[in-house]
């Protein structure tokens, strides 16, 4: 059976070091006969949460009109989700950050929906590492949603790219996210 992944682009640049790292994974989950769909979030309507809690006390879903209601479907159906974002200001995008906030309608108190999925991280950021970049806190983010929501960490695939062109010199992070790809893929 083909596995389904969905990959979520939360970077502001279409054609930035995110997307290419996100197409090498598509790349390798295609190798390994996978369906692929990737979103770029930016430029969608996702409002942010507004804390009214419909969702929770008639367990019926968000009540907010916006594209987030096309990207429901899509994340219940896809057997893994990889997340990709470049670290801006110690942290995921914004765009990144309004859609994951937005899971909080996926949740109830008997369960999550997305519990059981495999959850992977793309992210670039311009530090020369993990902490001086911020980008350690999106890794300790990610690692708390899974505890949280019951899903499987299924790999990081992570490097310094500050300027367009950086994750292409880069041989070994887009071996990495081919890798990535591939795996999540068969």
């Amino acid at each position: 059976m083909k596995k389904n992944i969905l990959i979520l682009n939360g970077s502001p640049r279409k054609n930035g070091n995110t997307a290419v790292l996100a197409n090498q994974i598509t790349l390798g989950a295609k190798e390994a006969s996978a369906e692929i769909e990737t979103v770029f979030l930016h430029g969608l309507d996702i409002r942010p949460c507004d804390a009214c809690d419909f969702c929770q006390e008639n367990g019926s879903g968000c009540v907010i009109s916006d594209d987030m209601q096309t990207l429901y479907p899509k994340l219940r159906s896809a057997d893994a989700i990889v997340i990709a974002s470049p670290v801006y200001w110690f942290s995921l995008t914004a765009q990144t950050k309004l859609f994951i906030d937005r899971w909080y309608a996926m949740y109830s108190a008997d369960d999550f929906e997305l519990k059981g999925k495999k959850l992977s991280l793309l992210m670039v950021y311009g530090g020369s590492d993990l902490y001086d970049s911020g980008g350690i806190t999106v890794i300790y983010t990610f690692e708390s949603i899974c505890r949280y929501a019951g899903m499987d960490f299924d790999g990081i695939i992570h490097g310094s790219a500050m300027n367009i062109g950086d994750a292409e010199k880069d041989s070994v992070l887009m071996e990495q996210a081919l890798q990535l790809g591939k795996t999540l893929g068969s």
